[in-house]
């Protein structure tokens, strides 16, 4: 089961936006900071907080980092809230 440290991550707006990324394709962290208006430290802090809540997973490809979605956390959050919708117990 997830942690609190999910809620967390999924609360910030810059956070969202790269998992909508990561849903397409996986990036480095210099790709990522292309899409965003704000700083490369911003945007490591915000992968850090995503590793963190295990939402996203990496792999060294060469000099780069590859980030990439960890979908069955995903899968545990949707799952979660689903039972909630379906007020099912755990």
């Amino acid at each position: 089961m997830f942690n609190e440290k999910v809620f967390k991550a999924l609360a910030d707006k810059n956070r969202r936006k790269i998992i909508q990324l990561l849903r397409r394709e996986e990036l480095t962290a210099g790709e990522i900071a292309e899409q965003f208006n704000i700083s490369k430290p911003a945007i490591s802090e915000h992968l850090k907080i995503l590793r963190n809540a295990d939402l996203i997973d990496s792999e060294r490809e060469g000099q780069f980092i590859r980030y990439f979605l960890n979908t069955s956390i995903l899968e545990e959050v949707v799952s979660f809230f689903l039972a909630i919708i379906n007020k099912e117990e755990e």
